[in-house]
């Protein structure tokens, strides 16, 4: 089976930063890492599994079809395929407003 190379954007890779740091303030720094390890897990299982995930509801609600996402809860990982490669575009805690979050990022670009 051929792997599916996974990029992350510059706005996903910020993301995990931001998860990263807000999680070491409020919790401790253990826990940050531990979150990050298994984010990217669910990463590299796309690899390997490109299509598993679901669409997002708020983007399905509008019609849009071309992004996909996995979840360990409450975060979320949205991503596209294109073609032999996988696009990470968000890591977010899924209780933020996500509609808005994701108009910014994935519609208004």
């Amino acid at each position: 089976m051929k792997r599916t190379e996974v990029f992350f954007t510059a706005g996903a890779e910020r993301d995990l930063q931001e998860l990263y740091d807000f999680v070491a303030a409020q919790d401790s720094v253990a826990h940050a890492e531990r979150l990050l390890d298994r984010i990217e897990t669910l990463v590299a299982d796309l690899s390997t599994s490109p299509d598993r995930g679901a669409h997002p509801a708020e983007l399905l609600a509008l019609g849009i079809r071309d992004f996909r996402q996995v979840v360990f809860k409450p975060y979320r990982v949205i991503y596209r395929r294109l073609g032999s490669k996988v696009y990470i575009y968000l890591a977010a805690d899924g209780r933020r407003d996500m509609s808005t979050l994701l108009a910014r990022r994935l519609l208004l670009g």
